[in-house]
């Protein structure tokens, strides 16, 4: 994962904990570090898009490889 003046860059379709404790998918970004365009999980299967801060995520999801013999 690339590193940016210390923090984890945020690329699209990333998909990120909001601190209001919500997922949501980065569909844009706007500024690095900033500001960045979101759909929002609002229910299940169910999305709203906003403009949300940096400040505003709490957490990103990152995808982990598992081998096939792990999975049962």
């Amino acid at each position: 994962m690339l590193r940016k003046a210390g923090y984890e860059m945020i690329n699209q379709y990333d998909h990120v904990r909001l601190k209001s404790g919500k997922r949501a998918v980065i569909v844009e970004i706007w500024e690095q570090g900033v500001a960045y365009e979101a759909d929002i999980e609002v229910a299940s299967d169910e999305y709203e898009t906003e403009t949300i801060a940096h400040a505003d995520i709490e957490s990103m999801f990152v995808e982990v490889e598992v081998p096939m013999e792990r999975v049962g």
